[in-house]
């Protein structure tokens, strides 16, 4: 039988070998104008980039990467395609269906850049299903509910802008509200008592400051939250240290985010009780693999999960809801459906979400079509053209 290099070894080629990777560029329009975050951050438009994988045997698999501007996390949309370009050779060869090996490959390529890293991880498992005829969600594990609790972050503004945010999403079916907070305290705490005033009995209210805060600040928005209902705070500080401090003065519930950067993190912090919940993003640990040990071990571990990533459109919407589909209902706080955030679509707006929660696509692979046409020719081209 032929054979192919592949990396450091030697694999057989099957109708699973990688052939050729496309990668492609868009703009993507957050759909209410300005998305406002603390320490002053304001993003509208942000470049993402879709990848293309195709194999021996003529399946396709796609995967999408947009971080949220570049002062969010350690990622930027051009940087994406930097990586991408040093990455995407390692592949060629490789199983598409091998996802350990293609993580072993990538990591040998480039150090770090999980986000880069992770739209080819994804492509990699809309392949293997399309391959098998099985959706992602059961070659994650299997699907424990197939309709998802949604929440929607609503951008940092004064309390009676935020409060018309919550109103009218709440009329759309949305019951989790992320209110982007990280500015003085007491202005912050009105921000808060106005979207809860908004919001009924059954709703939940997190309040996220994206590490916007100092220590002291945090604190003290603390305490002037401390009688709030159902609330929670999220990643207050910068840093896990002082996260941690802020958690030991508050018997509000923590969420942690930004910090939780791969598995190691995510032990440390539970060990220390450092939150009741996190945020587990697909682009920042690397894609679907690592997410789902993430996500296995926190389920184990007790603690909620929001499973989102940091920005995109149909693709990251489609591997957000496979990957949650195989939590356990009562650890999934919500998910993020992205592609309501967003104008562009570019797999006919699907999946759609309907009255605040989001279907688990069933088709084969991430369950959706990519409109290729509609992404013009590729930004570069890797392997058979």
């Amino acid at each position: 039988m032929a054979l192919t290099k592949m990396g450091a070894g030697v694999s057989e080629m099957t109708a699973a070998t990688i052939e050729r990777i496309d990668v492609y560029g868009y703009d993507l329009t957050y759909a209410h104008g300005d998305y406002v975050m603390s320490s002053g951050r304001v993003v509208n438009r942000l470049l993402s980039t879709v990848v293309r994988i195709t194999t021996r045997g003529g399946a396709y698999g796609f995967g999408e990467v947009c971080p949220l501007g570049s002062t969010y996390l350690p990622a930027f949309g051009e940087g994406a395609r930097a990586a991408l370009r040093e990455l995407a050779p390692a592949l060629i060869g490789a199983d598409a269906t091998n996802l350990v090996d293609i993580h072993r490959l990538l990591d040998g390529r480039l150090r770090g850049h999980e986000y880069a890293k992770s739209a080819l991880d994804v492509a990699c498992w809309d392949a293997f299903g399309r391959l098998v005829d099985k959706p992602v969600a059961a070659l994650l594990g299997g699907t424990l509910q197939s309709d998802l609790p949604l929440y929607v972050a609503v951008p940092l503004g004064t309390p009676e802008e935020m409060a018309e945010f919550v109103a009218r999403e709440r009329s759309s079916g949305i019951r989790n509200f992320q209110a982007k907070l990280g500015a003085d305290p007491a202005e912050d705490a009105g921000r808060v008592m106005a979207i809860i005033a908004a919001t009924g009995p059954g709703d939940a209210v997190i309040g996220d400051a994206n590490g916007g805060w100092h220590r002291q600040d945090a604190i003290m928005a603390a305490r002037l939250l401390a009688g709030a209902e159902r609330f929670r705070l999220e990643q207050p500080c910068p840093t896990f240290e002082e996260c941690l401090a802020v958690r030991r003065l508050t018997t509000l519930p923590m969420v942690l985010d930004e910090v939780v950067v791969d598995l190691p993190a995510l032990v440390r912090a539970a060990s220390l009780d450092a939150m009741d919940q996190i945020n587990l993003k697909i682009s920042r640990v690397g894609g679907l693999l690592r997410a789902r040990t993430m996500r296995d071990v926190a389920v184990g571990l007790g603690i909620r999960l929001m499973i989102e990533d940091s920005w995109g459109g149909d693709i990251v919407t489609a591997a957000v809801a496979h990957l949650a589909a195989g939590t356990p209902p009562d650890a999934l706080f919500a998910v993020s459906f992205m592609n309501d955030w967003t104008l562009e679509h570019i797999a006919g707006y699907q999946p759609r979400s309907s009255n605040g929660r989001g279907p688990v696509p069933t088709g084969p692979g991430l369950g959706i079509d990519v409109d290729v046409a509609s992404l013009g020719a590729p930004l570069f081209t890797v392997g058979v053209e």
